[in-house]
């Protein structure tokens, strides 16, 4: 039963992919393309949970705690970048 909730999920957080891959690429402005690959990032996270639960290891789960810490400061140097123009001040 559980196998069938986690692809389920896997394929849910694949549409989600597919839609930010979409406002990615058609986003009208800036941020709405750095919320994309934001959102991008937290399903990448969401998936690597997922496939750890199916794998049944731990390994999975230290993985996405790595990238979301670097989607967060993808995210913030980013957003820096776009306010100031220069990141390292």
């Amino acid at each position: 039963m559980i196998e069938i909730a986690l692809l389920i999920g896997f394929f849910c957080f694949a549409i989600a992919l597919i839609l930010n891959l979409y406002r990615l690429a058609k986003g009208p402005s800036i941020a709405d393309r750095v919320l994309a690959l934001d959102t991008m990032v937290i399903n990448g996270i969401a998936i690597l949970i997922l496939y750890g639960m199916y794998e049944g290891t731990a390994v999975y789960f230290e993985a996405s705690l790595l990238f979301a810490m670097v989607g967060f400061l993808s995210t913030v140097a980013y957003c820096k970048f776009i306010l100031r123009g220069d990141i390292i001040e």
